[in-house]
């Protein structure tokens, strides 16, 4: 069972955990964790079925071909190359897992999915009885000598049928092989097992109206009852939330929504201490940024995460989100994403911090709240050394006694340092 965490009105939880509630100050208003790590499920033609797997930055680049099916470099890998251009981590789920193998008389593919069908083994005699090479397209990917063939081993792309009879072959090629179109169903399959997993950024890779809904839906649930803090990327989503980052353009490509790839990987990767306005884009799809300026200021507005056309470059006009429900308890700076990062890398921080140290271990008394109190301060002082929080003292930290005897509550005060966006200037001639 999952701890207790979210948001709080009165002291009525049951549940044991930690519930954070953010608000604007006066407005009616431990260690810093490491970013860079999105989640997504996409469809694919080869790859891992009905299960949530990991792959780093280092390990796309160098066994794309076995994880994905294809060199990091194919234009299938467009979207994923976009993501790790700087995400550090991501957790996969492949959508369409019932595809069809392929087979042949000697193997079968490791994988459903039409990229089996581009497999071929050639045979060949040798000293110790036969070389059996594996290729994909044109690459090899695997070679090895057997006498027969349940003395095969299975490998990366293909399983060896020990019923097989070796005999010499320029080109054994599998068939067979199918996909089939992901579902609303297949990506709620994926956010349900996501629940376990921790991560900055979810990208819905879909334009789908249904799925973009489930995707918002899942978000605002996770992050206000749970207290699960991460952020969703989705091409124009058409509600707001503060979790939620509207990317506003499209792209010239078929998958209009390509963007969502880059804007990704680029916001999970972005410190608590940095903002993404004005970030250079260098991903490889083509947006459409032929806007006017009314129409940038509409979009800001709107709370959509813009690119534009500044000189020869493509660059975020400003790093939002799209919440643009301001009010006395949540004023406008909820809508700007460095300010996100900062206030939930705190609620995760501090939530990680009571839950692994304090919770069932630590006596509610004067000393334990002490304690407690003693590691949000040092927590904060980190932050502001970093400089993503401004004029923190450890008189604006309290921790006391709640309703009952089980139940502490923390009152922690910051001011979030926003990066420069805005020039005003007066020119004095005298």
């Amino acid at each position: 069972m999952a701890l207790g965490g979210g948001t709080y009105l009165t002291q009525n939880k049951v549940l044991p955990g930690t519930y954070i509630n953010f608000v604007s100050a006066a407005n009616a208003s431990a260690v810093i964790s490491d970013r860079g790590v999105a989640a997504c499920a996409c469809e694919m033609k080869w790859g891992k079925e009905n299960e949530i797997f990991e792959v780093t930055a280092q390990e796309f680049f160098a066994d794309s071909l076995s994880i994905f099916g294809y060199a990091y470099d194919a234009d299938e890998l467009k979207g994923i190359r976009d993501l790790f251009a700087n995400a550090n981590k991501a957790y996969f789920y492949r959508l369409n897992s019932t595809g069809t193998k392929a087979a042949s008389t000697i193997a079968d593919a490791k994988y459903g999915g039409t990229r089996g069908n581009n497999i071929k083994i050639t045979v060949s005699t040798a000293s110790e009885g036969f070389t059996v090479t594996t290729y994909l397209g044109t690459t090899e990917v695997d070679s090895q000598t057997a006498a027969s063939a349940d003395k095969l081993n299975d490998n990366d792309f293909v399983t060896f049928k020990d019923s097989a009879v070796l005999e010499e072959s320029a080109g054994i090629s599998l068939s067979g092989g199918t996909d089939v179109s992901a579902a609303t169903a297949d990506h709620q399959k994926f956010l349900n097992l996501l629940e376990s997993y921790s991560f900055n950024i979810l990208l819905c890779v879909s334009d789908d109206e249904t799925t973009k809904k489930l995707y918002g839906d899942y978000t605002k649930t996770m992050r206000n009852d749970y207290g699960i803090k991460f952020q969703t990327v989705i091409h124009s989503y058409s509600g707001e939330s503060e979790g939620i980052i509207n990317a506003g353009n499209d792209c010239t490509e078929s998958d209009k929504y390509g963007l969502i790839w880059w804007i990704g990987g680029a916001e999970c990767a972005c410190e608590v201490n940095e903002s993404l306005t004005n970030r250079t884009y260098d991903g490889e799809y083509t947006p459409v940024v032929d806007f006017t300026q009314s129409e940038l200021e509409k979009a800001i507005e709107d709370g959509k995460f813009m690119l534009h056309r500044n000189g020869s470059d493509i660059k975020v006009l400003e790093d939002i989100n799209s919440f643009t429900g301001f009010s006395d308890k949540k004023s406008s700076d909820f809508a700007d994403n460095e300010i996100i990062r900062l206030l939930d890398s705190t609620g995760n921080d501090i939530a990680v911090m009571f839950n692994n140290y304090y919770l069932g271990k630590v006596q509610n008394n004067k000393s334990g709240r002490t304690a407690f109190w003693n590691d949000i301060v040092s927590y904060n002082r980190q932050l502001q050394d970093i400089g993503a929080i401004e004029n923190f003292e450890a008189t604006d930290v309290t921790v006391e006694i709640g309703n009952d005897k089980k139940t502490v509550v923390v009152k922690n005060s910051i001011t979030p340092v926003c990066a420069m966006s805005k020039l005003y200037m007066t020119v004095v001639i005298e």
